[in-house]
């Protein structure tokens, strides 16, 4: 987590340990089993608190593949 303030780091390991714990939950309310999606809750916290994190990475457009004219 270079990129990410101390209050973020702080933030995130916070959000690990309730995930540990299995107190964890999204925002839909079912328990959250994976570590990425624990992780991004934690940013995404963290965000809304003001501390500096970088932007979201967003899934890019899939390049149609090019059909072969025969």
């Amino acid at each position: 987590m270079a990129n990410n303030s101390k209050k973020a780091q702080d933030k995130v390991e916070e959000v690990m340990r309730e995930k540990k714990r299995g107190t964890l939950r999204s925002s839909s309310g079912k328990k959250v089993t994976s570590r990425k999606q624990a992780i991004a809750i934690g940013l995404s916290e963290a965000r809304k608190a003001g501390a500096k994190v970088p932007k979201q990475k967003t899934a890019g457009k899939k390049k149609a593949t090019k059909k072969s004219s025969r």
